[in-house]
């Protein structure tokens, strides 16, 4: 072959793979999006989920931070977005169950802007007190509460978080005069606590997990129906006598609307790999967090029952963010 055709199938080969090429050069990173700020358990969750899934879809994912008022920030971002297939975004309690009866009005719709991919993970509400409350156990703390003349105060992540009405969720069932505390987030709440100027919380396992291992927080209870896998000898508030209060911080994976089933499917398998792999594994153990593998219908179906229940507490409980 002379040198004149080499060079004409060279070209003709160049061409060819052109579209290819492009395609790869324009190819965009998948965006997850979380509506909190970076550092804490969400961000956490997310990235390690998100590098996990990033293999089995052979794409980059990149965490994008869009933290404030309670998710809305972030929700409205997504449910405006117009890259369908290249977002995904953290859609937890908040955003789905809660803010729909907290605000009069919201910037999504929770299921008209959203498709469900699958839950992530739970978050375990546990009912911690600082070190200067003179109780060892639940039922001793159930008295000190009693023998108290004002309403015993207890910390929250803030008004509507998990926290704050699961605490409203425990008075109510409990009979206790209690007085909500919030917080601007789950740490400081927490070094409060630690501190004594509020005497206990139902606080999520992740933020106070190394307090208790170090012996600065106590655990009376947890706020499940059954024990909790990561915090296996820790009795839940039904086991000593207080059937009812069960509640957690939850978190799933959600895509925008436009999002196609194709994507959808391909997205929900990568999410039940990552959620099987040891990496993920051992960051959910570290952090005292559950997995909650399932399907996206499961989602929905769940999404809507938290919505439900925790709806008509907000409303009994006079709880708003307008």
């Amino acid at each position: 072959m002379n040198r004149s055709n080499m060079t004409r199938r060279a070209f003709a080969a160049l061409t060819l793979a052109t579209p290819l090429f492009a395609l790869a050069q324009d190819a965009r990173p998948i965006e997850w999006v979380v509506g909190y700020p970076a550092g804490g358990g969400s961000d956490a969750v997310a990235r390690v989920v998100a590098e996990q899934m990033a293999k089995s879809l052979g794409a980059s994912i990149v965490v994008n931070n869009k933290p404030g008022a309670a998710t809305n920030i972030a929700a409205e971002y997504v449910a405006r977005s117009k890259a369908p297939g290249q977002m995904l975004f953290t859609a937890d309690f908040a955003t789905l169950a809660a803010n729909p009866s907290l605000f009069a009005k919201l910037p999504y719709d929770p299921d008209k802007d959203f498709v469900p991919i699958g839950l992530l993970a739970r978050f375990p509400l546990v009912l911690v007190v600082g070190p200067a409350v003179p109780a060892a156990n639940f039922k001793e703390f159930v008295a000190w509460v009693k023998a108290s003349k004002d309403p015993v105060n207890f910390a929250s992540a803030g008004i509507g978080s998990p926290q704050h009405l699961a605490g409203e969720l425990f008075a109510q069932k409990s009979g206790l005069k209690l007085q909500h505390v919030p917080y601007r987030g789950g740490a400081p709440a927490v070094q409060d606590l630690i501190g004594g100027q509020v005497p206990f919380a139902l606080m999520d396992s992740a933020t106070v997990v190394q307090h208790l291992q170090s012996g600065k927080l106590r655990a009376l209870g947890v706020a499940s129906a059954s024990r909790v896998k990561v915090l296996p000898d820790i009795p839940t508030l039904a086991e000593q006598g207080l059937p009812g209060v069960e509640a957690f911080a939850w978190q799933g994976l959600v895509a925008p609307a436009s999002t196609s089933p194709d994507q959808v499917a391909s997205f929900a398998k990568a999410l039940r790999s990552a959620l099987e792999s040891e990496p993920v594994k051992a960051r959910y153990q570290a952090l005292a967090i559950e997995a909650l593998p399932g399907s996206p219908q499961q989602m929905s179906e769940f999404a809507k029952a938290e919505r439900s229940r925790w709806g008509a507490l907000i409303k009994a409980a006079n709880v708003t963010l307008d």
